[in-house]
């Protein structure tokens, strides 16, 4: 089923006795349900004498001792329930429902499993979705589109990298330009390369937070329009925690090759490294949607210390992949680098030491030969990399979690990547390379996530360049 605002959606009861098969099943609840809910509404229960029973869909999933018990003092013969999608336009231009084949093992209890515990729903049928997920936070314009039952169907990517490299660092005026330049047609690229068009879509995710004002403000606006020109939800996402769900994408061009909320639910709990460009943090996940900050940078990232690292040595941007490049070349016994804040207890994180470190280091040595920065790039490399792998060794002790998932631009690599493998008594979950920089397809599916469970919010156009994870729902 979807949940969303712009679907029309309800519940309707079933007697033992029509339980016929699942084509039967979707035809005789339509007949039943008669109530559907409008646009700003959420889930009802109804039967054929009207509506006894309306929930938000925010809050449907707190609401189930209600539900429950509504159920049982008005239905008290019901055997069975049935989820559906009775918008009409959306059935007859799609034909969902008599295009599909519907089976027993399509019916899934996962994805509200706090119902399932409060009642027993014998038969259940979830609608997929197709989501447009949009990412304009900073310095890349990716779009993708997710299938909440074929998976990640299509992505595109334009990095900006060029734009700024002349200046050393995103320049946010510029960048938001380049943003209204690429957005339609990368649009465009996707549904092509998937096949589909604008009115198979299901929802929209773009990313609201944090990031560029002016950067936000492309997509958050390009998505509210969209959504309100096809009748469908669009949804802010929180760009760490998409970069966080990132790890559980799984790439392919099987169906069902991304793993869904009841198998990301199995993940937890688990320890979150995000490092990128813009932020370092240890994230305590027990509930998706639900997070505990352990510890975050108190000044520069350790993807902006890369990048300014970089920038000493005269090397290009970005400089994490410009530095690790360089660093297989070093020798890691020449210098010898702090590693910040680890001689202390706590989980916060420190770069700018480490920053000025490599420019007093640079200043001693005068004009570099090619070896010389070889070798700082190894120094500093190592010196970040332990000094992450020491804050998540005493993350996943204090939480005594045998999980970590990392997430975000640094976590592509190779060598944090192996000494977190190699140094910590825990699982290392990580995305694939082409998924740890900013890009749509970690959006839409964190989206198809939320979507699915009934988030939604108003057409108002409300970019959040500072947004706490802490100040998120759970999924």
């Amino acid at each position: 089923m979807t949940f969303a605002r712009a679907r029309h959606a309800g519940l309707g009861y079933l007697p033992q006795s029509s339980l016929v098969g699942t084509l039967e099943l979707a035809r005789f609840s339509l007949e039943l349900f008669d109530v559907p809910l409008d646009c700003r509404s959420g889930l009802s229960l109804s039967d054929c004498r009207g509506l006894f029973i309306e929930l938000s869909t925010t809050n449907f999933r707190q609401y189930s001792r209600l539900f429950a018990g509504s159920l049982k003092a008005s239905q008290r013969n019901i055997e069975g329930l049935v989820l559906f999608d009775s918008n009409v336009r959306h059935i007859l231009s799609c034909g969902r429902l008599r295009r599909r084949s519907l089976h027993t093992e399509d019916l899934s209890f996962n994805h509200i499993p706090r119902i399932i515990s409060a009642i027993s729903l014998p038969f259940l049928y979830y609608s997929p979705m197709l989501i447009l997920g949009i990412e304009t936070s900073c310095d890349e314009t990716g779009l993708a589109l997710f299938d909440t039952q074929r998976g990640l169907l299509a992505e595109a990517l334009h990095s900006q990298v060029d734009l700024h490299a002349q200046f050393g660092g995103v320049v946010p005026e510029l960048a938001s330009r380049d943003h209204v330049r690429k957005i339609v047609p990368l649009t465009r690229h996707v549904l092509a390369q998937a096949s589909c068009s604008l009115g198979d879509l299901d929802g929209i995710a773009y990313t609201a937070g944090p990031g560029l004002m002016g950067a936000l403000l492309v997509g958050s606006s390009f998505a509210k329009s969209l959504a309100l020109g096809l009748g469908i939800p669009a949804l802010g996402i929180h760009h760490m925690e998409a970069h966080l769900l990132a790890p559980l994408i799984q790439p392919g061009a099987k169906p069902d090759t991304a793993r869904n909320s009841a198998q990301a639910q199995d993940m937890l709990p688990f320890v979150a490294l995000l490092v990128s460009g813009g932020h370092t943090q240890l994230v305590e996940v027990r509930d998706l949607g639900s997070y505990s900050i352990l510890g975050e940078s108190l000044d520069d990232a350790a993807g902006e210390a890369f990048d300014k690292a970089a920038k000493l040595l005269g090397l290009g941007y970005p400089g994490g992949p410009q530095i690790a490049a360089k660093a297989l070349a070093g020798d890691p016994k020449r210098f010898r680098f702090p590693r910040p804040m680890t001689d202390r207890p706590g989980l916060d994180f420190s770069f700018s030491g480490l920053k000025t470190f490599t420019l007093n280091t640079v200043e001693k040595l005068g004009e570099l030969t090619e070896q010389d920065v070889a070798d700082i790039a190894r120094a500093f490399e190592m010196a970040a990399v332990d000094t992450l792998v020491i804050k998540c060794r005493r993350a996943l002790e204090q939480t005594r979690v045998k999980r970590l998932v990392i997430a975000g631009g640094v976590s592509a690599n190779d060598y944090l990547r192996a000494q977190l493998q190699g140094q910590l008594d825990a699982e290392v979950i990580y995305a694939p390379p082409a998924l740890c920089t900013d890009n749509g397809a970690m959006v839409a599916f964190a989206g198809a996530l939320r979507l699915q469970q009934g988030a939604s919010e108003d057409l108002s156009i409300k970019p959040r360049p500072r947004w706490p994870m802490t100040e998120l729902q759970p999924i």
